[in-house]
């Protein structure tokens, strides 16, 4: 999915994947579980890095932390090993504790060693705060939904408040789930895939900006209640690619997260989480092995600007497509928190004088009036 037209400013060379999703990367595969249940908005988001048994077969990669105001499990190993060895799993804050018990038991049952004649296993969960439009209180994420979530895993899969994004923030509108994909052409002999997925829950109105289009000053004045004071947003970021690129390089894309999030206006702030994990599909790292070494092909660095672009592209893309494909949804206090959407139609049937504006928008984000 993603957008359904291509960014005007693209920093990439511009070739999405055929589902222009994540999941374009051969073998990678997500699955969600929403949850509604009177106030509590939330749910859960899984990404598998490869559809075989991930501990046995661990993926080269790397975590990174732009600001690290976040309750993240799992980046200290994958920073000192440089492989992920479990799929990875977003959900809300409270529901982090959880997840992890249920990741843990999903791998103990694949993997009877684990604990046992082998080491313990590395669970990987990230995490935004969802409590302006869930009672994160409530803590109803269960064992049970972080396994459905494992389970439903596909190549395939829904944007917007979805998943672990149901009761995210972004820039003052609804967030939530967002994705997309760049194909980066080396040479005429290798091509390769990139995807970005995010959980988006950050940033303010007054800074929201499409295309260097400023609608959300615009909207701004509009939806006066939703004006911060501080930044304490948070946004997940996971990249997938089957480049042959070993951990430090994955480290090196995952810090160009850092781009495609100011794209659209963020800057960052004191109180805000960015999290970002980098994985490829290449080259995997085999845990039972009686071989002293291994012998695999890395990508050369003098040509990795090509990968920084697509990086870049893809997750400037992948978070207005979490904003487009999110629905308006009424919060735990029974208040409207409009998606991008149906506040752009709001502020032109209050304001007509922004009707060229928002005719603008919607063509440059491929939406149908």
């Amino acid at each position: 999915m993603g957008l359904s037209v291509d960014l005007i400013d693209d920093i990439s060379e511009g070739i999405k994947g055929p589902k222009n999703l994540i999941t374009d990367v051969d073998g990678v595969e997500v699955g969600q579980i929403t949850i509604d249940q009177d106030d509590f908005h939330s749910g859960v988001t899984a990404i598998l890095p490869h559809p075989g048994n991930v501990f046995k077969r661990k993926v080269p990669a790397a975590s990174y932390v732009i600001n690290g105001f976040g309750k993240s499990v799992g980046l200290i190993q994958i920073d000192e090993l440089g492989t992920i060895e479990t799929p990875i799993v977003l959900t809300n804050t409270f529901g982090v504790g959880t997840a992890i018990n249920a990741l843990t038991k999903y791998m103990l049952k694949q993997n009877p060693e684990i604990g046992d004649t082998t080491s313990t296993v590395n669970p990987i969960v990230a995490e935004c705060n969802n409590g302006n439009i869930s009672n994160i209180r409530a803590m109803k994420i269960t064992e049970s939904d972080v396994s459905s979530a494992l389970n439903a895993a596909k190549d395939t899969l829904e944007e917007g408040a979805v998943g672990g994004g149901r009761g995210m923030v972004c820039y003052g509108l609804k967030g939530g789930i967002g994705s997309s994909s760049r194909i980066v052409k080396v040479d005429d002999d290798h091509t390769y895939t990139l995807g970005a997925l995010v959980m988006t829950n950050y940033g303010f109105l007054d800074n929201f900006i499409v295309n260097g289009i400023p609608i959300g000053k615009s909207l701004a004045e509009m939806l006066v209640s939703d004006k911060q004071k501080e930044e304490k947003g948070s946004i997940i970021t996971v990249l997938a690619t089957d480049a042959p690129l070993n951990s430090r390089q994955l480290k090196r894309l995952a810090k160009r997260a850092t781009v495609g999030i100011n794209r659209t206006g963020g800057y960052i702030g004191n109180g805000s989480g960015e999290i970002v994990f980098a994985f490829s599909t290449s080259n995997l790292v085999s845990h039972f092995t009686e071989q002293n070494f291994d012998t695999v092909s890395r990508f050369n660095d003098n040509h990795i600007d090509l990968f920084f672009r697509a990086v870049a592209a893809s997750i400037d893309e992948a978070i207005l497509s979490s904003m487009v494909h999110a629905k308006t949804v009424i919060d735990r206090k029974g208040q409207l928190r409009y998606g991008l959407v149906d506040a752009a139609k709001q502020l032109v049937q209050q304001q007509p004088r922004y009707t060229a504006m928002i005719a603008q928008l919607f063509q440059q984000l491929g939406v149908k009036r």
